[in-house]
């Protein structure tokens, strides 16, 4: 069947984009023709978990998977930061001493709820007219409008100084890096993401998800 809600689990160090031509590929061979494929919301690079692409008609419908909440399990490393978030960047360590695990949960509860967050220097939003992650490796100044996002729950999964795991169920449009960063700013430490897995996307699992 040409038109699927295809889910895919994303390996580390490939895009978004090309998982996308990777199954475009494999439909155009079991098909015999080109197919239609798109995705429903990016995950970067380094970050591995589930994807829902849509092929043929039900690209059509794109919109309506982008506005699903979404599970993550993010690893945070504190006393770094890094300049875009994550292990790409440029990192840099600061002085700071072991955070208590007592102290790490007050603050999470912070977070909790509706929250003001802006979005990464490094991200695909567009700022009139271009890609936000462009302007910035061209080292050009320019200002993200702040958004509101919902954080339902940050669990503690593993805590072991300097890294932090946590699990946290977020709405549509909630950048985990910019999440880490905020931690870390109010830790006092810093931090940056080393991993980050989606492992929902609305009632969509990474059990039922294939590898490539």
């Amino acid at each position: 069947m040409e038109d699927q809600i295809i889910l895919i689990d994303k390996p580390a160090g490939i895009s978004s984009f090309g998982v996308v031509a990777k199954v475009r590929v494999r439909l155009r061979d079991d098909f015999g023709h080109k197919v239609k494929v798109g995705h429903t919301g990016t995950l970067d690079p380094f970050a591995t978990g589930l994807l829902i692409l849509l092929s043929g008609k039900m690209t059509k419908k794109s919109s309506e998977f982008l506005k699903l909440d979404k599970v993550y399990e993010a690893t945070l490393k504190l006393g770094y930061t890094s300049t875009t978030g994550d292990p790409e960047g440029e990192i840099t360590k600061l002085d700071n001493e072991n955070i208590d695990i007592i102290e790490i949960k007050n603050i999470l509860k912070n977070f909790i709820g509706k929250i003001k967050q802006t979005p990464p220097r490094y991200s695909a939003i567009k700022i009139n007219g271009q890609r936000a992650y462009k302007l910035a490796r061209k080292g050009q100044k320019f200002e993200i409008p702040s958004r509101q996002v919902e954080i339902y729950s940050i669990e503690i999964l593993e805590y072991n100084y300097p890294e932090l795991k946590i699990k946290t169920h977020v709405s549509s449009g909630t950048y985990i890096r910019a999440l880490a960063e905020d931690i870390g700013k109010k830790l006092g430490t810093g931090a940056y993401l080393t991993a980050l897995r989606r492992t929902k996307i609305g009632k969509y699992s990474i059990k039922d998800a294939k590898v490539l």
